[in-house]
């Protein structure tokens, strides 16, 4: 591959899962430096996000790692999924991107609803994990997540979300993603990332993502003894009002200190979206987790 036609976000591949779905992934070699012990970098977006989300983010830490983001199923150019997208079903793909990519260690890195995903995939194989990177993650002790406030709102967003889609206006709202990103994601974006399908599977993973999550206040992943950084946006804004901003912040401290090695930091200037608004502090903190 020639300087020319590279494109941003590296190699495309397709994962096969458990179950016979092609997952569409995208990985940069890192530097050839790099040797066998240094962590692989996985990416996982958040509810509605395809690999896209890290186009700031991945290039950079490919400058030390191999470094991977990919689609969840009916999410960027990845086909839909005719099952349930349950929290489980997403961990357990999660894993299958990690076989193919195999042998490790991994280095996980998850924004929002990629947050329990990537620590429930953990939980499942902490043999392999070399550590976790949380970017404004959903937390099961955020209580208003489970209140009938922020489960409207969440209806509503993916209603409105879906309405958009179908009149080819969804594009609209992420104007300022698009124009952040590099030429070739811009088209990605484009191209993959505002359809009606995209509205289907938020609703589809939506259908049991907080139920499950739930669960985990009484019963969470057991990934304790694996190194964690959680990153929390600093602002309110994304939709996030100043109420749930505080909650979310201090759910996130809280998961930081349960960690037996765990780090809590800030990113003073961010609402919700860390990865596009600064992005170097996601990089700083991957990079500190490398040997």
């Amino acid at each position: 591959m020639t300087d020319i036609d590279r494109h941003t976000q590296g190699i495309a591949d397709r994962v096969t899962t458990r179950d016979g779905r092609q997952l569409y992934a995208m990985w940069l070699p890192g530097p050839e430096t790099a040797d066998r012990t240094t962590p692989t970098v996985v990416f996982e977006a958040g509810a509605g996000a395809s690999r896209s989300s890290w186009a700031l983010v991945q290039p950079a830490v490919a400058r030390h790692a191999r470094a991977i983001v990919y689609d969840r199923s009916g999410l960027g150019n990845s086909a839909p999924d005719p099952g349930a997208r349950t929290l489980s079903a997403m961990a357990d793909d999660l894993n299958d991107v990690l076989d193919h990519f195999a042998p490790g260690p991994f280095l996980l890195v998850g924004h929002s609803a990629g947050g329990p995903i990537v620590r429930l995939a953990a939980a499942r194989r902490p043999d392999r994990i070399a550590g976790l990177v949380l970017v404004d993650p959903t937390d099961e002790a955020a209580a208003s997540l489970f209140g009938a406030g922020f489960r409207r709102t969440e209806r509503r967003m993916i209603a409105t979300a879906a309405v958009l889609a179908r009149l080819g206006l969804l594009k609209v709202l992420y104007r300022k993603q698009i124009r952040a990103s590099p030429p070739d994601v811009g088209r990605d974006l484009k191209r993959e990332g505002f359809g009606p399908g995209v509205a289907r599977t938020m609703r589809q993973q939506a259908r049991t993502f907080l139920d499950e999550l739930a669960a985990w206040r009484d019963n969470p992943p057991d990934d304790a003894a694996i190194p964690v950084t959680v990153i929390s946006g600093g602002q309110a804004g994304d939709g996030m009002n100043a109420t749930w901003r505080a909650e979310a912040n201090a759910a996130h401290a809280h998961r930081a200190a349960r960690a037996r090695h765990g780090r809590y930091v800030v990113a003073e200037r961010s609402a919700h979206v860390v990865p596009l608004t600064e992005p170097e502090v996601i990089v700083r903190e991957i990079t500190d987790l490398l040997p």
